[in-house]
């Protein structure tokens, strides 16, 4: 495809205006102020016309939990114990495999709706997740969802064997699209016998792991009762767990000697500020992070906490709620909370080439109308895109050079790899029997 005389956002976090933009074989193979010369136009195919649109890349969506599109709506107005125990684990108790494919395919089609092309998802039916990204044409990084409450090793729990499978027939599938990560759900949902065991299978490979972290003031405490006074940074450092690429969702209840370790070992911190608001977790300190240099990404989190994909409703909050938490406008500026978005969600995922809008770069990215009343005026766009703009703006969603979500010139939308129908019904039914069930 060429998008032709478009504005982008490129790889600065800048606007540029009136750039031609060209994309074959997955990535992106020309940008530039002027259109290809004329014997090349025909390799790029379509033409987009970029009048009224800005090009950006596509977002990376760095924790979520996508099978609970399920649980939208049914736990609610409770803190996270609460939240988990009295709803959410008897709810997903009666979750079956199919239950799960089908949440997750909604899951994808209102993450493409919204300009998302990849997730960091953890869950259990790795399966069936993994068949629905793959046939969406999406991206995902997986790993099966483990509660190790038992002293025994990791290989006696049937997750191992899952996950070897998993790793044996799924790691780098779809043309890399598919990743499998380890999980250590959290220091409260796991045994230390467990994450040792963990970390020997995933050190000296490609693999990353993907973990729960300091989500609440409640966790930590009781986590440094049964630790000698160790955070649960403190202890999965004390036994080796940064050594290896890691995610860790949350990070909301650190302290100083926290963030020096997450700062020495390079710990990607997936913010989930929405979900953490919602469930009245706090607010995880970003502004001091970001300074740190530790890489901050963006979730979600899953449906129970935060009832939408919307990832720009996520970007907006990233970049709004630390000037009032910290008196400080300048807490974090839009070019922090659309690096979040993209890049370092990329990034956090082993994603080199990806989240970036860059000659050679996977051909990753979103379109979005800015004729909007909302983004006028705009002497600097980039503040509209982050304070005013909206998912409901995107047009295009494009993920490794393939078009999966588009709206048509009648306004509706198009999913191109979903029965986006047939999702929605198949979840509502499904939603029905479990709550009839409970």
């Amino acid at each position: 495809m060429l998008f032709a005389d478009i504005d982008i956002l490129d790889e600065n976090f800048e606007i540029k205006h009136h750039q031609w933009v060209g994309t074959k074989e997955g990535r992106i193979a020309y940008i530039g102020s002027v259109p290809p010369a004329p014997d090349q136009l025909a390799a790029f195919g379509d033409t987009f016309a970029g009048e009224g649109r800005l090009l950006m890349p596509a977002l990376y969506n760095a924790h979520a939990h996508a099978p609970m599109t399920l649980l939208r709506g049914f736990a609610e107005n409770l803190p996270l114990q609460r939240w988990l125990n009295e709803k959410c684990f008897p709810f997903e108790a009666k979750m079956t495999g199919e239950d799960c494919y089908w949440g997750t395919m909604l899951a994808c089609a209102e993450m493409a709706r919204f300009g998302v092309v990849s997730f960091t998802d953890m869950y259990y039916a790795t399966e069936e997740r993994n068949q629905v990204v793959r046939d969406a044409g999406m991206k995902a990084n997986m790993c099966e969802g483990l509660v190790a409450f038992e002293d025994k090793p990791y290989a006696e729990y049937p997750t191992c064997a899952q996950m070897e499978a998993l790793v044996r027939d799924w790691h780098g599938a779809a043309d890399g699209r598919i990743r499998i990560d380890y999980n250590i759900h959290s220091e409260y949902l796991s045994t230390e016998r467990v994450c040792r065991d963990i970390l020997d299978i995933v050190r000296d490979t490609d693999l990353r792991l993907h973990i729960h972290l300091s989500e609440t003031k409640k966790e930590v405490e009781e986590c440094r009762e049964r630790h000698g006074g160790l955070s649960p940074v403190q202890y999965f450092e004390s036994i080796g767990l940064f050594e290896v690429p890691v995610t860790a969702a949350h990070c909301v209840w650190v302290d100083e000697a926290d963030l020096d370790i997450l700062q020495a070992h390079g710990v990607f911190v997936a913010n989930n500020p929405a979900s953490n608001m919602k469930l009245g977790s706090g607010f995880a300190p970003i502004p001091e992070m970001m300074r740190r240099g530790i890489p901050v990404c963006l979730g979600s989190d899953g449906m129970a906490s935060n009832n939408n994909h919307n990832l720009f409703h996520d970007m907006y909050l990233q970049a709004l709620i630390y000037k009032g938490a910290t008196l400080d406008p300048t807490a974090v500026t839009p070019q922090q909370a659309l690096a979040s978005a993209t890049r370092t969600g990329a990034l956090s995922q082993g994603r080199e080439d990806c989240g970036i809008l860059a000659e050679g770069a996977r051909a990753d990215v979103c379109v979005l109308d800015i004729t909007g009343p909302s983004w006028s005026p705009a002497p600097d766009p980039v503040y509209n895109l982050v304070y005013a703009g909206d998912g409901a703006d995107v047009v295009l969603t494009m993920c490794d050079g393939e078009v999966i979500y588009r709206r048509a010139a009648t306004g509706e939308g198009e999913w191109l790899t979903i029965d986006l129908e047939r999702a929605k019904a198949e979840c509502a039914a499904r939603t029905a029997r479990i709550i009839s069930e409970l």
